[in-house]
């Protein structure tokens, strides 16, 4: 086998064996976008930027949607999904066709935090893409003719997703973390969302639809202050009060690990959460890269340990979310019955290990490498820094953080990982629940943990 050659910046040619692979080049610092931005007098901030490559236009509405109560979740939901159907002035069939007609597309979506609106069109079609939202907004009729189907529909997607072991482990887990806060559900029960009526879904329009606290972010092939002129013209008068703050998370009381028994499952979906640290922590970088070595990416230690190197899972991970309240680590791993218990032990074993020893130095290189290249690609494209300058917003978070945060990447040491993992991810600090056959897990679990078996058809 001969050596393979590679040219330099010089030019020069050099002999490197075949199968070495070349050090990671450090990455290069990408200019920051300019953000044009303007608060209207309705409350509507707009950020734009020009991004000329290609010649469309990327639209980002993001609306605050907290709401109490367990009918808030299914009102959302079916809001979400019916906001399209009709205006006063046209119905879904002519909504679809004029969206179309722009060389565009628009759809919603909603979780505890907000309602967005997410779509796109031909730059040279911004203002009638403007005042088409401009009129679902401000004109959103939810037809009589259209309201019952969906609804149906709605229900059967919900019943199917609580029918799904997944489901039911993200939503256990959830309402230990939080209770009957917000975010103590992922999905609303469909015998909730089959008694909603179009008349409150109006009434909630009235009530949340507000610019006040809105965010509208666009990215492509436009001059940025005649976009904002061209916001102003379109969504000025769009009028609305406050939305209600979000509560504050209750505290968490670690405990027994709870079992939500599914008599004859021949896995085991393990849930473990517990709250983060957010973006405006000074620790914020260290817990990326804490989450990321010990379970966000396919090199780190969770996925070493128990799927290369025991098979217990497929695809074993962590993450950390960043709702408004407060952020939230968590770890998925879905394992066959039989080894739940060896599973969980070395979860936590891991977990343990983050909390307790540094991790070294080459761990911490390659998931920075990893974090900074990650952020990279997702603000590469329109579509992808339209959403990621979407979300820093909704955080507080402006355009220096794609600069400043690399930079606080680059900062943190095996040191600091210790000390962000010893708050985060020290199991004593976090909650555990498992979806299983209770009668055949309860035994191995409860020779490591306290167990607790919720046995309820509520899920």
């Amino acid at each position: 086998m001969t050596a393979a050659t590679v040219s330099t910046s010089s030019g020069a040619i050099v002999a490197r064996s075949p199968g070495v692979i070349p050090a990671v080049a450090p990455t290069m610092a990408a200019a920051l976008p300019t953000v044009a931005e303007r608060t209207l007098p309705n409350g509507l901030r707009v950020l734009v930027v020009r991004r000329a490559t290609v010649p469309l236009v990327e639209v980002r509405l993001r609306i605050p949607f907290t709401g109490q109560g367990a009918a808030h979740p299914a009102r959302a939901e079916l809001l979400s999904q019916t906001l399209f159907t009709g205006t006063q002035l046209r119905d879904r069939l002519e909504l679809a066709t004029t969206v179309q007609a722009l060389g565009g597309a628009l759809s919603t979506g909603v979780d505890a935090d907000r309602l967005a609106v997410v779509g796109s069109a031909l730059a040279t079609n911004l203002v009638a893409l403007l005042e088409l939202v401009a009129e679902v907004l401000t004109g959103a009729a939810y037809p009589s003719s259209e309201f019952a189907g969906e609804r149906d529909r709605l229900v059967e997607e919900v019943t199917i997703a609580h029918s799904q072991p997944a489901m039911i482990a993200r939503n256990g887990l959830l309402r230990r973390l939080y209770g009957s806060h917000p975010y103590g559900t992922d999905a609303p029960p469909p015998d909730v969302v089959a008694q909603v009526t179009e008349t409150e879904i109006r009434t909630l329009h009235a009530e949340r639809m507000s610019p006040v606290g809105a965010i509208l972010t666009l990215v492509g092939d436009v001059e940025p202050q005649a976009a904002l002129d061209r916001v102003e013209a379109a969504l000025g008068s769009w009028k609305g009060a406050a939305a209600d703050p979000t509560p504050p998370l209750p505290v968490l009381r670690p405990g027994p690990v709870v079992i939500i028994d599914r008599p004859g499952a021949v896995q085991t979906n393990i849930r473990i959460g517990g709250p983060a640290v957010d973006r405006h922590d000074p620790a914020y970088a260290a817990q990326r890269l804490a989450s990321t070595i010990f379970g966000g990416y396919f090199s780190s230690r969770l996925v070493s340990n128990i799927r290369e190197d025991k098979g217990y899972t497929y695809s074993p991970r962590s993450s950390v979310d960043y709702p408004v309240a407060g952020s939230r680590f968590t770890v998925a791993a879905d394992v066959a019955t039989e080894v739940t218990g060896p599973a969980l032990l070395e979860i936590f074993y891991e977990l343990g290990r983050m909390a307790v020893l540094p991790v070294s130095t080459e761990e911490l290189d390659a998931a920075r490498q990893y974090a900074v290249g990650t952020l990279a690609l997702s603000t590469a494209t329109g579509v992808g820094l339209a959403s990621t300058l979407s979300a820093l917003a909704g955080a507080g978070i402006g355009v220096d953080y794609l600069h400043d945060h690399p930079a606080a990447l680059a900062k943190v040491t095996p040191q600091d990982v210790l000390a962000v993992s010893a708050r985060v991810l020290a199991p004593t600090r976090l909650v555990t629940v498992l979806v299983g056959d209770a009668e055949k897990i309860s035994s191995m679990v409860g020779g490591v943990v306290e167990v607790t078996t919720d046995r309820s058809t509520d899920r």
